[in-house]
């Protein structure tokens, strides 16, 4: 460990220090001011004998001349056990609850390296949800990493809230576990998540993350690679299923911008650095299941779009990365659905690999492609009505009107407190089906229409 006082300067969040001698990239810096007040930070680039250095804290009080920066030889760590599991944690890795400190733990490097592509094994195993609209039509497989796209207003909070009490693999001895890493959250939010976890039992299953809105932005640069060193730990170390659910991965490109900006970097897209990509690319590829282990690591990051683009750089270049995406809607929120994700954009590319006999139910992929045409046609259908005028609807087409407004109400609309099991769905799927003529169901084989379907006039 080497002590240096030969700050030349300091830019927003980055210092810059002169005449360093075996600095490397990534390492672990403390920082010293003159009332022995202790910040840390990791070295950022070094060129010759200078080194940059980012601040995970507010560079405020900082003087060159009074400040003493010390090189620790190694990486930013963060100490993992099964203790972990109940707790909650700030985006530095450090206890914010009241509880014992952990006694028995191993440190892990928090830069954890992603997954070699020949090492994954493929997803192929049903997560349920306890969610409709995800669980039958967009669903959830074991060791994917699918985005939820949201706005602002919308109730994502929520709906992060629900996957996170209710998710779980079926018939799976294997034990699950849930990782939540909120950054510049509210305070009220923060609490909202955190009571809602004692309240409902979560918490017994949970390790929380919490950077909130008042902590400094920097922070939020390594609050998700905090929450991916503990889920990586608890799902290959530790033989678990983990979810990790990041919100609000928004407010993390901010911080590159702000990091990028700081260091005069020429911008990209809308001011965001032209490594964006790869930066996002290093914290979702760490997710996935491996070949040989017994748990898996599934990822949901949160994001809300700015002014509701999906062509904005972060999720644009998020959905690159993932596998899909579910997307909340504005207006199935004016009407009172919840959670209101719409279904038609939504897309989980693995879905076909976690369905069907043995996983959900043999009929599930038949129902699934249905209910998706049937619901589309329908959309359509209220369109036209409402251009034409309800009038020159034929019967059919009111059928159509009657399915699509029962799909929202019924199926769409549950809740964030109910919980349906994969088979509730379905045969709810099932149910609203029979609301139109048989010769309609034309995406469905005979041998399920025989079994499951019951006209409803």
């Amino acid at each position: 460990m080497r002590s240096y006082k030969t700050i030349r300067e300091v830019v927003g969040p980055l210092l810059i220090v002169d005449n360093v001698e075996d600095v490397a990239f990534d390492e672990l810096v403390e920082i010293y001011i003159e009332n022995n007040e202790r910040r840390i930070g990791r070295v950022l680039e070094v060129d010759g004998s200078a080194a940059v250095i980012q601040l995970y804290e507010s560079s405020m009080g900082i003087q060159p001349d009074e400040t003493r920066v010390r090189f620790m030889g190694k990486p930013m760590t963060l100490q993992v056990s099964e203790g972990m599991i109940g707790r909650n944690f700030d985006g530095k890795g450090i206890l914010r609850d009241e509880g014992s400190t952990l006694v028995s733990f191993d440190e892990r490097d928090i830069n954890g390296a992603v997954m070699n592509p020949l090492h994954r094994d493929y997803p192929n195993e049903f997560i349920q949800t306890g969610i409709s609209s995800i669980d039958v039509l967009n669903t959830l497989v074991v060791g994917q990493k699918l985005p939820i796209f949201s706005g602002a207003g919308l109730p994502h909070n929520e709906l992060a809230a629900q996957i996170a009490r209710q998710a779980k693999v079926l018939d799976d001895d294997i034990e699950f576990a849930v990782v939540f890493c909120a950054m510049g959250i509210s305070y009220e939010e923060a609490r909202f998540f955190e009571d809602e976890f004692q309240r409902t039992g979560a918490i017994d299953r949970t390790v929380m993350f919490t950077n909130l809105a008042n902590d400094p932005a920097i922070e939020r640069i390594i609050a998700p690679r905090m929450a991916i060193t503990a889920a990586e730990y608890l799902a290959f170390e530790k033989d678990m299923h983990v979810i990790l659910i990041m919100s609000d991965m928004s407010y993390y490109a901010e911080s590159l911008r702000e990091i990028s900006a700081s260091r005069k970097e020429i911008p990209g897209r809308r001011g965001y650095p032209g490594y964006m990509y790869t930066d996002l690319a290093t914290l979702y590829e760490r997710a996935g299941r491996l070949k040989g282990k017994v748990g898996s690591l599934t990822m949901l990051p949160i994001l809300t779009m700015p002014e509701n683009d999906k062509t904005h750089p972060i999720p644009d270049l998020t959905g690159y990365i993932t596998e899909g995406q579910l997307i909340l809607d504005n207006d199935l929120h004016r009407v009172n659905i919840a959670p209101p994700l719409d279904v038609l954009p939504s897309l989980s590319r693995l879905k076909d690999k976690g369905i069907g006999e043995g996983k959900t139910r043999s009929d599930h992929s038949d129902l699934m492609n249905q209910l998706f045409a049937s619901y589309a046609h329908g959309k359509k259908t209220k369109e036209m009505a409402s251009i034409l005028g309800e009038g020159s609807l034929t019967d059919l087409d009111r059928r159509y009107v009657r399915f699509t407004e029962a799909f929202e109400e019924r199926f769409l609309h549950q809740g964030f407190y109910t919980n349906r099991s994969i088979e509730t769905s379905l045969d709810l799927g099932w149910e609203l089906l029979s609301m139109l003529p048989k010769s309609e169901l034309k995406r469905v084989r005979d041998v399920y229409i025989d079994t499951y379907y019951k006209e409803v006039l």
